[in-house]
């Protein structure tokens, strides 16, 4: 995803000359494209992701359109007071970027993991979230979110993320997708663990269970038209991500029905709240998170879903 982001920033500046982007001295080969395009407007930050932050806010009040970049916990939480004071307190248009989102770093440890991310910048007022689930998502996401003219954190993935539509998507920001329609049950996923839901689907066809399968990009604001109108439709939601299951997206989704006072039966699938470490890759990363295809389906027939 990586890549497509550098690709669609590239394309993306070269018609508009308020785009900048500011990395954190990660990616220089990656955006060897845009220091052609746009030379005076690629700027490396360093490894000062606090001053990267602070430097973005300041272009944006001038008018640019900033970009920062660098792998997702460095994005969020090394800097987290400056985005906090700076970017979302401002209200400035700057687009967070956090690559390698989630475990895709897994063998590097709990260093380079991200499962807190989307709880911190949740809990920020003006800020919005979103994550594409692959390159498509990305490409079609990346101009709405420059539309908003708003704070937003973007977390993608890493590189060699399978694609996951057919076609392209008429996303729209804000918006839950509908990549399968069905019935009784929904799975709501929420980025690069579009796969895994993908393949419960499956599973689930072969119990007889012709699930809707839900792109879910917009964790902030949640997409509350979709959200109250399943609570009608299925008897069972069950949201993924590779996040903290505390705090993140399926946190979102119990906090949208608590407010509404509404009774639905939601199973929410993330990282445990535990640090894991100690993996070889993502794959493996993600069975020791509980988060493949065999435990999900052992606790969804534990809970009397199956």
């Amino acid at each position: 995803m990586r890549n497509a982001f550098a690709a669609k920033l590239t394309e993306l500046a070269s018609n508009d000359d308020s785009i900048m982007l500011f990395y954190a001295d990660i990616g220089n080969r990656l955006f060897n494209n845009l220091k052609e395009v746009a030379p005076t407007r690629t700027i490396n930050a360093g490894i000062a992701e606090a001053n990267m932050a602070s430097m973005a806010s300041g272009a944006a009040m001038m008018g640019h359109k900033p970009f920062i970049y660098t792998i997702t916990p460095f994005t969020t939480a090394r800097n987290f007071e400056q985005i906090k004071i700076d970017i979302a307190y401002q209200n400035q248009p700057v687009i967070i970027v956090g690559t390698g989102s989630g475990l895709s770093y897994a063998n590097l440890g709990p260093t380079h993991h991200s499962f807190e991310d989307i709880a911190l910048m949740r809990a920020l007022p003006n800020m919005n979230i979103v994550c594409p689930a692959d390159a498509d998502e990305l490409a079609i996401l990346m101009p709405q979110l420059i539309a908003l003219n708003a704070p937003c954190y973007f977390r993608i993935g890493k590189k060699n993320e399978p694609k996951v539509h057919s076609t392209l998507p008429a996303l729209k920001f804000g918006q839950a997708y509908v990549m399968n329609p069905g019935k009784s049950v929904a799975i709501l996923a929420n980025g690069t663990i579009m796969p895994v839901a993908q393949q419960l689907h499956q599973e689930l066809l072969q119990h007889g269970i012709e699930a809707e399968l839900v792109s879910f990009h917009t964790v902030k604001p949640l997409d509350s038209t979709y959200l109250s109108n399943a609570a009608s439709r299925f008897e069972h939601l069950i949201t993924l991500e590779e996040h903290n299951v505390n705090g993140g997206f399926g946190s979102a989704v119990l906090e949208y029905y608590n407010e509404q006072c509404m009774a639905v039966n939601v199973h929410r699938f993330g990282i445990p709240d535990r640090f894991i470490d100690q993996v070889s890759s993502q794959h493996t990363a993600r069975i020791k998170a509980g988060l493949d295809i065999d435990t999900i389906v052992n606790t969804l027939k534990s809970r009397q879903v199956l």
